[in-house]
Parts: C-alpha cells; sequence; structure tokens
C-alpha cells in the first residue's frame, strides 16, 4: 500500500513558518500585499489554496520566490488526490512489472 505523509497546506506554512513568529496578522499581511483580507485569511485557515498572483505577492514580500509558494501548492494538491485515491493506484501495475 501507498504511505504518503500528511499534507500540509501552503496556509498553514505561512501561518506557522511567517505570520505566528513575525506576530502578523492574516489582515496585516493582506493590507501589505494590496490583497482582500478575506482572500489571505481564508488561505492560513486552509480554505483555499494559493493562486499565482498570491504567490508573486507573497515572494515579493517574503524575499523568497514564487516557485517556492506555488510548489507548497502543488506539493499540497498531489498529496490530497494521492490520498483519495490510494485503492485505484495500487491497481496500476508499474510498466516494468507488466513486461
Amino acid at each position: 500500500m501507498l504511505n504518503f505523509a500528511r499534507p500540509i497546506h501552503p496556509g498553514e506554512f505561512l501561518r506557522e513558518e511567517y505570520l505566528v513568529p513575525l506576530r502578523m496578522s492574516a489582515g496585516a499581511l493582506a493590507r501589505k500585499l494590496n490583497l482582500p483580507r478575506t482572500r489571505i485569511e481564508r488561505i492560513v485557515k486552509e480554505e483555499v489554496g494559493l493562486t499565482p498572483d498570491t504567490a508573486l505577492r507573497l515572494a515579493r514580500f517574503f524575499n523568497t520566490t514564487p516557485e517556492f509558494w506555488m510548489n507548497f501548492q502543488k506539493a499540497y494538491e498531489l498529496e490530497t488526490e494521492a490520498r483519495k485515491i490510494a485503492a485505484e493506484l495500487e491497481k496500476i501495475v508499474p510498466l516494468d512489472a507488466a513486461a
């Protein structure tokens, strides 16, 4: 059986690694990014994912890269989907084993 680690939502990472240590609210970050407060609030509550627009803004503000943020989103989506379809994935015979 496939064993996948717990998916980490990019909002959890943003909250725990940036906002909490900086003692910054989602609303304060949203103002600095020129975004609606609700967008950042929903991300840190893990209700929605990151968009390329948000990744670009986070990268600029935190001096990272947009790819850094989008990779979190991509990894989260892949891990979440893999958990959903794990039984189906197990039924697929890898090419090397099929020969």
